[in-house]
């Protein structure tokens, strides 16, 4: 808000910031691949409990997550491109308001989760929030350039989040969703990191580009996303998805391929930015895939 107040740009409003704090992108894909979970675990309809009380309740744990994050972070959020005009950063929101709203956030979500869904559902995204926002931000992020690879566990466990909230258990085939992110976390994230490690490394970040360098790390997104590309084919080499998710999961790991060698033979950041936004794309694919593969099969079309 100072810095809009210092441009002359209209100031804004207040439940915007607080909107912000919830990173609602990043909170959208989380809840997209949970609905996708919820959706593949039955051959039918998702009972209206877990889908709607599910939902805002892992949408909520998410955000509350979010919040979090950005107290732990805020001292280098206030140092970086990318996030200095973050609420905290440019003091619309202090960070003791911050938390309260965290802590309102958790608790509507605990609430939700236990009374409208069930119990285990509640107990995982509550690890999920503890992973994300304690462990991951205050802990493995400032301690070992691996802390995405190690924190991606917690980023991965939404379609779980909402198998388990249809079933009440954790089945084998959920467990190859969060597979799939725990995979793909690494090699988006480092894309990104790639694009910004000279900030990182003035915020004493050890992301792996600041540690081990620029090409260290454009080689490791490249093997990333090719293991990437054979974890992909498990739901299919499982039986649990068809040929139609097969193809899709070839063309779409292909490419994610295609910008991870790109990425590894230039120095253009550039590059970097394009194989961060393509992996979203990717993930969003290869989910939308696996929804569509799972209703022609409902069909008898696969």
């Amino acid at each position: 808000m100072a810095d809009s107040l210092a441009s002359g740009a209209p100031p804004v409003p207040l439940w915007r910031e607080y909107l912000e704090l919830c990173k609602p992108r990043v909170v959208a894909l989380i809840c997209f691949t949970a609905v996708v979970g919820m959706l593949l675990a039955v051959p039918g309809m998702v009972p209206l409990n877990a889908l709607l009380a599910g939902n805002l309740g892992i949408f909520l744990a998410a955000s509350s997550a979010a919040v979090i994050n950005q107290v732990v972070d805020a001292r280098v959020d206030a140092q970086m491109d990318r996030t200095r005009n973050r609420p905290l950063p440019n003091g619309s929101i202090t960070s003791s308001q911050a938390l309260v709203f965290a802590a309102v956030l958790g608790l509507l979500s605990m609430t939700l989760l236990v009374v409208w869904v069930n119990v285990l559902t509640a107990v995982l995204t509550f690890a999920s929030l503890i992973g994300y926002a304690v462990i991951y931000t205050r802990y493995l992020k400032r301690a070992t350039p691996q802390n995405i690879v190690i924190g991606g566990a917690a980023g991965a466990a939404p379609p779980v989040l909402g198998w388990t909230a249809v079933t009440g258990t954790v089945d084998p085939h959920a467990l190859l969703l969060f597979l799939i992110i725990f995979v793909w976390t690494p090699p988006h994230f480092w894309a990104l990191a790639i694009r910004r490690h000279e900030e990182y490394a003035r915020v004493n970040i050890p992301m792996l580009p600041v540690t081990h360098g620029l090409a260290y790390t454009r080689l490791h997104v490249l093997l990333y996303s090719a293991l990437l590309l054979a974890v992909s084919l498990l739901p299919f080499a499982t039986r649990f998805a068809g040929w139609p998710y097969a193809l899709a999961a070839l063309l779409l790991g292909g490419r994610f391929i295609q910008w991870a060698v790109r990425l590894y033979r230039t120095q253009d950041s550039a590059v970097a930015s394009a194989t961060f936004r393509f992996s979203i794309t990717y993930l969003m694919g290869l989910f939308a895939a696996l929804l569509v593969d799972h209703y022609l099969a409902g069909y008898g079309i696969r």
